[in-house]
């Protein structure tokens, strides 16, 4: 009984090990999505433990008549699917400004807005240090020009060290 019992144990404790995911301690790269009018953001995620980490995304736009900013803060749980695929999900907020200036002046404006943003998705890390992921992010903004529900589904490409 007393083998059994240690048996099982070892098993156990052999399968939960072989299970844990190893999240990078840093990945650094950028979020290609529409991002409500940004585009392309910077990202940096930074492990806070095992199964959760902290990402900031900064996307900003500039042209002739328009420049503005948006700066994304999120804390993710993440979970090991199979393999190297790991899901995420996660909550956080952010801010962000925008201005227009028309050429007759008529139509000019300014906008500083904050925001509440949802996060999921799945990557996917190579045995090199890139990782690949796909997430879906719902915001629900506070301003004058955002202040509705916005979705945005992006590609994220970062290096991990």
């Amino acid at each position: 009984m007393k083998k059994l019992f240690l048996l099982s144990s070892l098993l156990i404790g052999f399968t939960t090990i072989a299970s844990a995911q190893d999240i990078a301690d840093n990945a650094i790269g950028l979020r290609i999505g529409d991002s409500d009018g940004f585009g392309t953001e910077v990202s940096y995620q930074r492990a806070l433990g095992d199964n959760n980490r902290l990402e900031v995304d900064l996307g900003w736009r500039s042209g002739n008549n328009y420049d503005g900013f948006k700066l994304a803060g999120l804390y993710q749980w993440v979970w090991q699917l199979e393999g190297d695929f790991n899901w995420y999900a996660g909550a956080g907020a952010g801010l962000g400004s925008y201005s227009f200036d028309s050429y007759n002046n008529e139509s000019d404006y300014n906008d500083t807005f904050a925001f509440l943003a949802g996060n999921v998705g799945i990557e996917y890390s190579f045995d090199f240090p890139l990782l690949l992921s796909l997430d879906f992010r719902p915001e629900i903004g506070f301003g004058d020009v955002n202040d509705d529900l916005d979705f945005d589904i992006a590609l994220g490409v970062r290096y991990q060290f």
